[in-house]
């Protein structure tokens, strides 16, 4: 099962977009105004505006699992500079655990993978689902949690 959120990642970009330029023409237009403290003030949010979307980290993503690999491509919506496509890939069989944890006041939900390696268990950084809806961030919880309860080599599958 593919989740991808191409879609709404092409909203929320438009919207940032359109936010910063609308602050930003707002900002030069008070200033040839004469207008400074509300100039300063539109920069303000401007800037705040920005900082908000580095700190929630709305995030494209493009998970995949498969009978025999685990798939998951993202990059940073907001970046300054050259946006950096990431890939998690590595086969299901590796996979030792993941953790969904919340941030940023519970609004910012991270998915942070653990895959057996030769040298003992590697965690990789956390991807943020913050672009995810909640019904996207369940079916990638499901089908983690599924493939970890399938594993036979996974301990909490066995019965007493």
């Amino acid at each position: 099962m593919i989740v991808d959120n191409q879609h709404r990642i092409s909203r929320l970009k438009k919207l940032f977009y359109i936010g910063a330029a609308l602050f930003a023409v707002s900002s030069l237009l008070f200033f040839l105004w004469r207008k400074d403290a509300f100039g300063f003030i539109a920069a303000g949010v401007l800037l705040v505006w920005f900082l908000a979307w580095q700190t929630i980290d709305f995030q494209y993503i493009r998970f995949e699992l498969t009978e025999e690999r685990l798939i998951l491509r993202f990059y940073s919506l907001v970046k300054f500079g050259r946006k950096e496509y990431q890939t998690i890939e590595f086969p299901v069989q590796n996979l030792s655990d993941y953790r969904l944890e919340k941030s940023v006041f519970g609004l910012v939900h991270d998915l942070i993978l653990e895959m057996r390696t030769s040298r003992g268990i590697a965690e990789y950084p956390p991807v943020s689902l913050a672009a995810l809806n909640k019904e996207e961030r369940r079916q990638i919880e499901h089908q983690l949690r599924d493939r970890l309860i399938s594993k036979p080599d996974n301990p909490t599958t066995w019965t007493t």
